[in-house]
């Protein structure tokens, strides 16, 4: 059975294949043999089913070099996938005043700032109506925080960020002359579900603000514990 597909492929090379030179030198060589001429033949789709072959093995190789980068990026994507699906967002930024121009105190008491503009707030951890943050996830976050002076030829300017009732950081000017003064500070911290972050202006202290948005408190959660 092997040797008759093999005589059918042979045959089938010969038709679809032109004679060359050599190959007519070779016919010319056995007329008159008719086993000689077979031989011929047989040698001639012999070579040519080995180009063939080698042609095969080089289209093989690089398809098995294509299918592995496929597997290396879809390996790549799942890892991706892993490390930002599984991954809570939580961020926030805020600036103090939705509208209009003013100074913001002073009040007898501290007074946490109520930063009502909004410009983004994934996971909804800050509220613009009291303006604290509250960790809904246990992780280290990161804060930061700007502030203006009271626009004033006597400085009068003093900001915190709180953690619960803990001073963690301050940003003040109360003296010199130079009334367009300004300032932040920032903090990376591991806080717990319920821990509440906020920006406290000190007691009977003022800050400036208008559409410029010089005032800001933002944060983010940098990844969950």
């Amino acid at each position: 059975m092997k040797t008759v597909v093999v005589l059918i492929l042979a045959f089938g090379l010969c038709q679809s294949h032109p004679r060359t030179d050599e190959d007519n030198d070779k016919v010319s060589q056995c007329e008159g043999s008719a086993s000689c001429c077979n031989i011929c033949s047989l040698t001639s789709v012999t070579q040519k089913m080995g180009e063939l072959g080698e042609k095969f093995a080089n289209v093989a190789e690089k398809i098995t070099f294509l299918e592995t980068r496929l597997q290396n990026a879809e390996k790549e994507v799942l890892e991706l996938r892993s490390l930002t699906g599984g991954t809570p967002q939580v961020a926030f930024s805020a600036a103090l005043r939705n509208s209009g121009s003013g100074n913001t105190g002073p009040f007898n008491t501290a007074t946490p700032l109520q930063y009502a503009k909004v410009f983004s707030n994934t996971g909804n951890s800050y509220n613009p109506s009291t303006g604290i943050f509250t960790a809904m996830i246990s992780g280290m976050y990161f804060f930061r925080f700007s502030m203006f002076n009271n626009l004033a030829p006597t400085p009068n300017s003093v900001v915190s960020l709180m953690k619960n009732n803990e001073r963690l950081t301050s940003v003040w000017d109360t003296s010199g002359t130079d009334s367009n003064d300004m300032g932040s500070n920032a903090v990376v911290i591991p806080l717990k579900v319920g821990d509440n972050m906020y920006v406290q202006l000190e007691p009977n202290r003022v800050v400036y603000d208008d559409g410029m948005n010089y005032n800001t408190f933002s944060g983010f959660l940098l990844f969950p514990m």
